[in-house]
């Protein structure tokens, strides 16, 4: 990454804290590889809370959650164009190991750079996908 992207590392506004940690509620987003797709959601209330995330779709390209409206409005999305999703990952020992929570995805409104982690009503989603399958 460059220095240039380095200045130009959004802020997230979480709108409602992650669970567990009620006290974090700004984060940078940053990009932990040249392509875009791991990143990490880094505390800029908690310099040693981290969370990695990637847009799902990189990963399960069939993935198509759906967001309540009072999601919608809270976090002000007037188009889909301006929603960026990701699902946390658990790290395993190695990639294969790894898992993402589909249940539970970080929405983003690109626009307003507000955030909120989502619980499905769709239970077939799981908690741990493995990220490689």
């Amino acid at each position: 990454m460059s220095e240039t992207a380095v200045l130009d590392i959004p802020v997230i506004d979480i709108v409602h804290p992650l669970p567990g940690f009620p006290e974090a509620r700004r984060f940078a987003l940053v990009q932990l590889d040249d392509a875009g797709v791991l990143c990490a959601l880094r505390s800029l209330d908690d310099p040693d809370l981290r969370f990695l995330v990637v847009p799902p779709q990189h990963f399960f390209p069939d993935y198509t959650p759906e967001v309540s409206d009072d999601v919608v409005a809270e976090l002000g999305i007037d188009s889909e164009h301006e929603v960026l999703l990701l699902v946390i990952l658990t790290a395993g020992a190695t990639l294969t190991d790894t898992t993402a929570n589909l249940l539970a995805p970080v929405v983003v409104n690109t626009r307003t750079r507000e955030a909120a982690q989502v619980i499905l009503d769709d239970a077939t989603f799981p908690v741990a996908a493995p990220l490689l399958g």
